[in-house]
């Protein structure tokens, strides 16, 4: 199983970048779709995620109202589209999937990606 992220970058405050998840080895339709990120010196956390048809998905406080996650099955791939991005959202950004609906917020996922860098300048 691989999961590849991509699409992280620098950007000023207020700006707007579209992360990408292209997974293979897996059957992906069945896998629920994370993504979490992790700051300098902090732990990685959850960010947002969405269940295997598409039609629920799961945001963290600090980034509901701005960041969309999405994910196109026929294609094997997720996005988050990331709006009105501030500094305190610089961190690497992982994609992840796991077979159980239960717990999407957690950190129990199957498979992780290698993660990609967003850097919000001010």
């Amino acid at each position: 199983v691989q999961l590849q992220a991509s699409g992280g970058g620098l950007v000023q405050a207020g700006g707007s970048l579209r992360l990408s998840c292209a997974a293979s080895g897996l059957t992906f339709s069945s896998y629920v779709m994370g993504w979490f990120r992790q700051a300098p010196g902090k732990e990685r956390e959850f960010v947002a995620a969405i269940r295997r048809g598409g039609s629920i998905p799961y945001y963290a406080d600090s980034v509901k109202g701005r960041f969309t996650v999405s994910r196109d099955n026929a294609k094997s791939t997720s996005s988050l589209q990331m709006n009105s991005l501030k500094p305190e959202d610089t961190a690497v950004y992982y994609c992840a999937a796991k077979e159980s609906i239960a717990l999407v917020t957690s950190m129990k996922y199957d498979y992780w990606g290698q993660g990609t860098q967003v850097t919000v300048s001010s």
